[in-house]
């Protein structure tokens, strides 16, 4: 077996691990107020961390290329309540025309 799938069965196994031991934590410790507001904004830290790092980056350095174009589309797409599918593709349509044009 090939280190490859050793380190991919580890990680799964630790995965599943703290997701079950985060199962037993008691209900009284989630409910005090500092833990439920971090838990409440933790996704939200996460999600707008990974979004600037997928958009933002490429390897080690900053770049600024289509993709941030494309958030930007969808982030003013999103102010104006666009339905998702729209932001979606809108944001998808620029892009791609961004790249048709030679920038990104």
């Amino acid at each position: 077996m090939s280190m490859l799938w050793i380190a991919v069965i580890a990680a799964s196994l630790a995965s599943f691990v703290q997701k079950w031991l985060g199962y037993q934590v008691p209900s009284e410790v989630l409910e005090r107020p500092r833990v439920a507001r971090v838990t409440r904004l933790l996704p939200i830290a996460l999600l707008g961390a990974l979004i600037a790092v997928q958009t933002a980056t490429d390897g080690t350095a900053i770049v600024a290329d289509a993709r941030l174009a494309a958030v930007g589309v969808a982030a003013v797409l999103l102010v104006l309540r666009a339905p998702f599918l729209v932001v979606v593709i809108g944001a998808a349509a620029a892009a791609a025309a961004l790249r048709a044009l030679g920038w990104g």
